[in-house]
């Protein structure tokens, strides 16, 4: 049976982006609406906040210090929160004022992956990007509403997708050497569910851990997509999931104000909190560096 713990009572209107880092052994993550980039050590139960000028979708680290932030204006280096400097790269929707940056990670040869979404969470508007480590930007996929739950198998044969808006979990076949994906087909449709598909990670096994907003829990599910297991959490609206700890067995989940309907601040004090999931018996992976 797993323990949920909350972590930090943050109250954020949109945690997304939690990501581990394993060098510093601790947690970053984003309220995307407030806007800004968070930061927890667990050894102290340190909780640093640092605002953005501008929303974040997601962060990656970077092999030689620093990271890579998905920004409303695009790709940008961030090489210090102290001293907040943005070195914007490229913006791959230019005029396209009513969409934004949303999830996003690297994969295993070192590219950042992104892509973005309609604000308004309605129009399909956004696309699927990958920044190269030559910071060259290519456009991969079209014709999405809302981009989330990117993650890798771990052989690097499979990548997962989700359109949360509509209402599906997608995998590709995946070609680590150049970065292409094809044959993109749906594995999980959530249609007729109580949730839908939001942030999202896979383990060592190669099961695939996602945010079932909407609906309380955190999903496992197979790589062909049949479910597994769930995680009832203290909160409506969880967004996203990543493993983390020094074993890489700790599950931790964010999540959101955003959603919540008249009544339910009441019911759900902890919304917008940081959690840590302990006993799921899963082990995680290490996020990959941007090699940019």
């Amino acid at each position: 049976m797993a323990d949920v713990e909350l972590l930090i009572d943050s109250k954020d209107i949109l945690g997304e982006g939690v990501i581990w880092h394993p060098v510093e052994q601790m947690l970053y993550w984003c309220d995307n609406l407030k806007p800004n980039i968070q930061r927890y050590d667990p050894a102290t139960g340190e909780h640093r906040v640092w605002p953005t000028p501008e929303s974040v979708g997601c962060i990656v680290f970077r092999e030689q210090g620093g990271i890579c932030a998905a920004m409303k204006s695009g790709f940008a280096f961030i090489d210090n929160l102290d001293d907040m400097k943005i070195d914007y790269i490229v913006d791959p929707e230019p005029g396209m004022d009513g969409n934004r940056m949303n999830d996003g990670k690297c994969d295993r040869a070192g590219r950042f992956w992104c892509g973005s979404m309609d604000e308004g969470l309605a129009k399909p508007t956004a696309s699927l990007y990958r920044l190269d480590p030559d910071l060259s930007c290519h456009k991969l996929d079209t014709d999405i509403i809302c981009s989330n739950g990117i993650a890798w198998s771990p052989d690097n044969k499979t990548m997962y997708f989700s359109d949360t808006r509509k209402e599906a979990l997608y995998a590709y076949d995946y070609d680590i050497d150049t970065g292409d994906v094809s044959d993109r087909r749906i594995i999980v449709d959530t249609t007729d569910r109580p949730f839908r598909i939001d942030g999202a990670t896979v383990d060592a096994d190669g099961f695939y851990w996602c945010a079932e907003v909407h609906d309380w829990c955190i999903g496992k599910y197979a790589p062909d997509g049949t479910p597994v297991d769930r995680v009832r959490l203290p909160v409506r609206q969880p967004t996203m999931c990543t493993f983390g700890g020094a074993n890489m067995d700790i599950l931790y989940v964010v999540s959101a104000t955003r959603f919540l309907e008249p009544g339910e601040a009441e019911q759900q004090p902890h919304a917008g909190g940081l959690f840590a999931v302990h006993g799921t018996g899963a082990t995680g992976l290490v996020e990959p560096y941007f090699k940019g």
